[in-house]
């Protein structure tokens, strides 16, 4: 039977697990859903058409499924989608989507997002992501599996993130960041291959020499997506990895400003 505090306030509606343990002063709205091994600390504010997954951990103040800040948005019944074994630190938003895209703000699974940490709505952000605290994704964002962002970052609407990446603090992101790559500045800019993060996630040291290859034709000399991979080819440097990398540049160069989602906008 789920622990419920008696001072929370939980709507008889909501799908409650079992063993759900539930804080002292949390809201817990009709619409919303909350796996097993779920706990909420005090003062968490669940609400709006919200799934939340299996083992997940939030600190108190977090507020999950409250409408976009979105002058356009009209009451359309959007959702949002939590995985599962989330951390979800003091302070902690996500916002439910617009009608513009999918109608959906999605989290995955085992991300560790920090105080403070705002994934604004219809982002989309995958498995095992870092977010540090006070760091802000704008709308429609993408970030992909096995990225890092540090504190303090503010990131662009309709920005794609790819994965494996590392994010500097206190950076501005206002183009798409390549898989692979630590990126840092104002605005974020591709500095280097993310060894450390690339190591950490298990990619061998072949693949890791490739992509600093692969970087240093890309951004150090500036040859060009094609020009580059010819190059790799004539290398035998042309692993996954770097296909993907390259495949990732030719997408943002399609996009508006160095963001291939872009054409997503609606005017």
């Amino acid at each position: 039977m789920a622990k419920i505090a008696d001072n929370a306030s939980v709507d008889p509606r909501a799908e409650i697990a079992d063993d759900v343990v539930i804080g002292p002063f949390c809201v817990v709205g009709p619409e919303v859903s909350i796996g097993g091994g779920t706990r909420l600390e005090n003062h968490v504010t669940l609400t709006g058409r919200l799934r939340l997954g299996q083992h997940n951990h939030l600190y108190a103040g977090a507020v999950l499924g409250a409408e976009p800040q979105d002058l356009s948005y009209r009451g359309e019944r959007t959702e949002v989608i939590v995985g599962d074994h989330n951390t979800l630190r003091e302070g902690v938003t996500i916002h439910r989507a617009t009608a513009k895209e999918e109608g959906l703000t999605s989290l995955g699974n085992h991300c560790y997002l920090m105080a403070g940490a705002h994934v604004a709505h219809d982002c989309r952000v995958g498995d095992h992501v870092t977010i540090a605290n006070n760091t802000l994704l704008g709308g429609h964002v993408h970030i992909e599996n096995q990225v890092t962002l540090s504190a303090t970052v503010a990131i662009h609407h309709f920005t794609t993130i790819g994965r494996c990446s590392f994010v500097g603090g206190l950076s501005r992101v206002v183009h798409d960041v390549p898989p692979f790559l630590l990126a840092d500045g104002i605005p974020a800019r591709p500095r280097c291959v993310n060894t450390v993060g690339l190591q950490r996630n298990g990619f061998p040291a072949t693949e890791i020499h490739a992509l600093g290859k692969a970087f240093r034709l890309l951004f150090r000399e500036q040859t060009g997506a094609e020009v580059a991979q010819q190059r790799l080819r004539e290398r035998q440097l042309l692993t996954p990895a770097v296909h993907e990398l390259i495949r990732f540049i030719q997408g943002r160069q399609q996009g508006s400003q160095g963001r291939r989602r872009d054409a997503r906008r609606v005017a």
